[in-house]
């Protein structure tokens, strides 16, 4: 089995994927902050993730719903509060997955250069 099928590279790979698909509908959400009967939508991939990983594969897929946020009188659940905090966090995970990706290969190019 080569590094790139590894459990780890699969699955930093789908949590990458995970949270580039979180970012969007953040942003689909913001967007639509003031159109009457939006219903913002979240993504989930945690759980099944680690899952993926106990199973010893890694692969998993992001499933996006509904938000259970209160919904104001015009339909729209949008909180923009709740939006930025969340938005914050993805990205500061999405940063911390590059890095692992990027030392993964740093380390490969490390051993081709020495081998």
């Amino acid at each position: 089995m080569g590094m790139f099928d590894s459990v780890s590279y699969v699955a930093l790979n789908s949590a990458l994927d995970g949270l580039a698909l979180r970012q969007r509908v953040i942003a689909d959400n913001v967007a639509n902050l003031q159109t009457p009967g939006y219903q913002a939508q979240r993504v989930q991939f945690e759980d099944e993730l680690a899952a993926a990983v106990g199973r010893g594969d890694g692969a998993a897929q992001a499933s996006v719903s509904r938000s259970l946020e209160p919904t104001r009188e015009d339909g729209n659940n949008v909180n923009l509060d709740a939006e930025t905090l969340l938005n914050v966090d993805t990205n500061l995970r999405y940063q911390l997955a590059t890095q692992a990706v990027s030392g993964t290969f740093s380390s490969v190019r490390t051993a081709m250069r020495t081998s």
